[in-house]
Order: structure tokens, then C-alpha cells, then sequence
């Protein structure tokens, strides 16, 4: 036996489970943002074992400014804003890293634009006792 149903009672039907599911996922905790924690975590672990403090010391901390509220969202069950501010504090912290191997770069490079130019002016006095 199959039971047919009226257009309305389908209606009624749909509205009733669609209303059903919308209580449940409501009533769901909601999940906290561990991997996107536990990302800016690592992130801003591995910008202090580079000790690049001193070269993006302002990145840094705001990293971990973020992190913070990251943490604190999660606490007060706002995790989208929780995500976010992992998100943020993980792409602050590589930031920093990368601010510092620019300046650590930099001065590589600046030093070895000083030994050349040394090397030159070496260069050069040797050529005027030869003539």
C-alpha cells in the first residue's frame, strides 16, 4: 500500500523537518577554530625559536595581541570571530619572519656591497703604484 500525499501535507511535512533541522544545528555547541589556533600558535612559536623579535618586534606582537582575542572569542563562543583572529595571527606572525629574513638579507647584502667597494678602492691603488 502506498499512502499519497496532498500537496499541502508535503508542504507541511517539508516545513515541519526543515524547521527540525534548523532547531538542531541551533542547538549544537558550536566548534571552536583549533586548527586555525593551533596554526597562529605554531606560527608565532616558530617566529620567536627564529628570534626575530628585534627586527619585527611590532608584528610579533600583534600576533599574539590577536591570538589573545582569538582565545578569548572561543571563551565567549563567538568562533567565526575567533577564527578570523587566528587567521590574522598566524598571517601576522609569518610576517614577522618574513620582515625579518628581509633585514637579516639586507644586511648580508649591505655588507657585501661594503667589501666590494673595499675591494675596488684595493683594486685601484694597485693599478696607480704599477703605472
Amino acid at each position: 500500500m502506498i499512502q499519497r500525499f496532498s500537496y499541502k501535507e508535503l508542504l507541511r511535512l517539508t516545513t515541519a523537518i526543515t524547521v527540525l533541522f534548523s532547531l538542531i544545528a541551533c542547538a549544537s555547541p558550536p566548534i571552536p577554530p583549533t586548527q586555525e589556533l593551533a596554526a597562529a600558535e605554531l606560527a608565532i612559536n616558530n617566529a620567536d625559536r627564529a628570534r626575530i623579535a628585534d627586527l619585527a618586534s611590532a608584528e610579533l606582537r600583534e600576533a599574539r595581541t590577536k591570538l589573545n582575542a582569538a582565545r578569548d572569542a572561543v571563551r565567549q563562543e563567538k568562533m567565526i570571530l575567533a577564527q578570523q583572529l587566528a587567521e590574522q595571527a598566524r598571517a601576522d606572525a609569518e610576517l614577522a619572519v618574513a620582515k625579518a629574513e628581509a633585514a637579516k638579507a639586507k644586511a648580508v647584502n649591505d655588507e657585501m656591497q661594503k667589501n666590494i667597494d673595499i675591494m675596488k678602492q684595493e683594486m685601484q691603488r694597485n693599478r696607480g703604484v704599477r703605472q
